[in-house]
């Protein structure tokens, strides 16, 4: 399968709480819902597009929570997200979370190592185990290259303060668009990233050569 996360992120890079303001008020966060002013018919498309990708589900102790205490209330049978959600297999990485606990079926707890769970996952044949959330998990992932591919919705929003996708000290790593970026009504744009490059980038500078500016890359 292939490992996609699917990531709302603001201007600065911000993913923590961003459908409500108790949604996840760790380390003092108070600036959550900051999406839902700017949510709209367009980008609930995109993120449907993303849902119909789905094969599996995959949450760190903390997303798992915030997700499942919300999507099993959703019933309605046209709602793509919840239907996924509510049926595909989903995985929960926690050292400390019961089976009981992970009552969200059908649901498995990972106890083992993150990074050889999901490569085994990984190998398993379907369409897409996806992340959606779970910040730490994500920093794992990132930095064991785990990741395929990365689905953005960025938001015309600084917040200023929160959990980034890519916070100072991150695996450093160069990407390419897999589509067309596109802006959305309201300013919204929308991304689809692969890795290139893990563990270094390139590097260039402006020279002046004859007269003329020229680019020179290592």
């Amino acid at each position: 399968m292939l490992l996609s996360v699917n990531i709302f992120v603001s201007l600065d890079g911000v993913m923590q709480g961003p459908g409500a303001p108790d949604e996840d008020r760790s380390n003092g966060f108070d600036r959550g819902g900051w999406l839902v002013p700017h949510a709209s018919a367009h980008t609930n498309e995109v993120v449907e597009s993303w849902f119909r990708e789905a094969g599996a589900f995959l949450f760190g102790r903390t997303g798992f929570g915030l997700l499942g205490g919300y999507w099993p209330k959703v019933t309605e049978p046209d709602n793509l997200i919840a239907t996924k959600l509510n049926t595909l297999p989903k995985y929960v990485v926690s050292s400390t979370l019961t089976d009981e606990e992970a009552g969200w079926s059908p649901t498995t707890v990972l106890r083992g190592d993150v990074v050889d769970e999901v490569r085994r996952l990984k190998g398993l044949p379907g369409k897409e185990l996806q992340v959606h959330g779970s910040w730490m998990l994500v920093q794992t992932l990132h930095r064991a290259g785990l990741v395929d591919v990365y689905r953005l919705l960025q938001y015309p929003v600084v917040v200023g303060t929160g959990k980034r996708l890519f916070p100072d000290g991150s695996m450093p790593a160069t990407f390419t668009t897999v589509e067309e970026s596109s802006r959305l009504p309201g300013g919204v744009v929308s991304l689809t990233l692969e890795p290139v490059s893990l563990g270094a980038i390139s590097a260039g500078e402006y020279a002046v050569d004859e007269g003329r500016s020229v680019t020179v890359l290592d």
